[in-house]
């Protein structure tokens, strides 16, 4: 199949798009003009059940949907639009729409931003000790687009939001530095974007650095555009550099986007994980629970059952980030972990490693652990995975039960234990103190 993309300017020699009602039409437009819309062939043709528009899943997943903006906001650029405004008067419109919509969550570009040779390192996040992600200029963009997509920003031509650095030697050089550092993401947009012989460029200083274990590759390419890894024409040079990475003594891990069963339905989709897993990589599957697209118990056990049985590893189940339309896609905590335990009551223990619901939160990973009835009333029990500071990682505290919450600015501490980041008491609380809360000996 040949690689053609559209987007809003293009969509309507889509067939398939230009039978929808007119009204639909123009609020697509409406909301694809704040939000980056980008779509493929393969995806149109072969993932959506267009008998099923506007319910089917995958079709939500990719196509602008009239909710993603709030209805003052859907108004004012539909009128925009019928009026006939200008490019310019349109992307004015957008961009103050962008800037309210928390464009960068998690202090991406306040906290996660080292320092290097005397100034900030453009297009590198380091927030996690043994970890750097790195965002390749070449790989800014992907074979679709995801309407939930917490990196929208990266995609709307705005510069003072975009990551993305193509200082090879500077990359190795920082991580050289950095003895601490274990793994490296390159992510984005899409690295599998890219051609082989400029992923090469990157990866080749990096096989030398011994403390560097594993390369990851941040990547939905799996799911929206298979044919990257069996019939490019550069996929067979592609996995030869996989196999190269691990000859060098370095684990390669493919953390694939994977967000509902059917882009794994295809036989070209379990070709292409077939391919990568005969070079010796891994690959793991994460995704965010997105409402009207994966959250429903049977969908996810059905995801993450499809996954094992190709050989691939759960990895994690997210809570959408505080970005963009959460309001359209956010599913509340409460929820997340009704639907995540049911969905894993359904899978064997090959499918356990899926951890979550998760918030990948400015001070780190924190998994929504479970709810608990201590001292007469629900609360919701945390735990970090993964921690800005190494200290509080692992640590267990409480949020008190709320049903309607979506993320952790809108828990409240619990028990009289402030949580571990904030203030004057971000430290661990006594093992003495959590026991007599939960009735054990002290």
């Amino acid at each position: 199949m040949k690689f053609r993309t559209f987007n809003q300017n293009t969509i309507h020699k889509l067939p398939q798009v230009a039978s929808l009602p007119k009204d639909q039409l123009l609020a697509m437009r409406a909301v694809a003009s704040v939000f980056p819309f980008r779509v493929n062939f393969y995806v149109v043709e072969k993932l959506i059940d267009w008998s099923r528009v506007p319910d089917d899943p995958i079709y939500q997943l990719v196509f602008p949907q009239p909710g993603m903006l709030y209805p003052s906001d859907l108004a004012k650029m539909r009128e925009l639009i019928v009026r006939g405004c200008s490019s310019e008067q349109l992307e004015c419109a957008a961009r103050e729409i962008q800037r309210e919509l928390n464009p960068h969550p998690s202090d991406q570009l306040a906290l996660n931003l080292p320092s290097w040779g005397g100034e900030p390192f453009q297009g590198i996040q380091h927030k996690y000790r043994q970890t750097v992600l790195f965002f390749p200029t070449q790989g800014q963009t992907c074979h679709s687009y995801c309407s939930y997509c917490f990196r929208w920003a990266q995609f709307i031509g705005d510069p003072d939001l975009r990551m993305a650095n193509h200082e090879v030697e500077r990359l190795s050089q920082y991580i050289l530095a950095h003895q601490d550092v274990q793994s490296l993401l390159f992510t984005g947009g899409d690295p599998m974007i890219m051609s082989a012989k400029v992923l090469e460029r990157y990866i080749e200083p990096l096989l030398k650095i011994n403390h560097l274990k594993s390369i990851r590759f941040g990547t939905k390419s799996v799911a929206y555009w298979p044919y990257r890894f069996v019939t490019d024409s550069d996929s067979d040079d592609l996995l030869r550099l996989f196999e190269r990475i691990q000859a060098a003594g370095k684990t390669v891990a493919l953390m694939a986007h994977y967000t509902h069963s059917r882009e794994l339905s295809t036989d070209i989709a379990q070709q292409a994980v077939r391919r990568i897993r005969n070079t010796g990589a891994v690959v793991r599957a994460q995704c965010p629970l997105i409402q009207h697209v994966n959250d429903d118990e049977d969908a996810l056990a059905d995801l993450w059952n499809t996954e094992v049985r190709l050989g691939i590893v759960p990895y994690y189940l997210f809570n959408h980030r505080d970005t963009g339309a959460m309001h359209y896609f956010g599913v509340p905590l409460a929820r997340s972990l009704e639907l995540f335990e049911a969905a894993r009551e359904n899978v064997s223990g090959l499918a356990h490693t899926v951890r979550g619901p998760v918030m990948s939160t400015s001070p780190g990973k924190i998994l929504i652990n479970g709810v608990a009835h201590i001292q007469n009333q629900h609360v919701f029990v945390l735990k970090f995975l993964q921690a800005r500071d190494p200290s509080w990682t692992r640590q267990v505290f409480f949020a008190e039960y709320d049903r309607q919450a979506r993320w952790m600015n809108e828990l409240k501490p619990a028990l009289g234990i402030s949580f571990p980041f904030t203030g004057k008491h971000s430290s661990r609380p006594t093992e003495q103190r959590l026991s007599a809360l939960v009735g054990g000996p002290s």
